[in-house]
């Protein structure tokens, strides 16, 4: 099944950091969600255009985690040549990760 299915996204970004929310629509899919979206997974799912480590938080009273990706943004918005230079095609980008 792909993420969209069981869950929704938001993103954020500071400078060349990506911040990616993935919040369950029910609480009940938290535990799989957690246990299938790794940071290593995430690192993975966008290759090179995450250039340095990714931190997974995880906020289970809310059904959430959050990731943030560090040089995700091609430099930050004002030296990236990215078309998306705030980054906010990555959650739907996320959303068609096969869990």
């Amino acid at each position: 099944m792909k993420l969209r299915e069981i869950a929704h996204s938001r993103t954020g970004d500071k400078g060349n950091i990506s911040n990616i929310s993935l919040i369950a629509y029910d609480i009940s899919n938290y535990e799989k969600i957690k246990t299938a979206v790794t940071a290593d997974h995430v690192r993975a799912w966008f290759g090179d255009i995450v250039q340095g480590e990714v931190v997974r938080y995880e906020f289970p009273k809310l059904g959430a985690l959050n990731f943030v990706m560090y040089g995700a943004l091609g430099g930050g918005v004002t030296r990236s040549l990215a078309l998306d230079m705030h980054g906010k095609s990555l959650s739907s980008a996320l959303m068609n990760m096969e869990i």
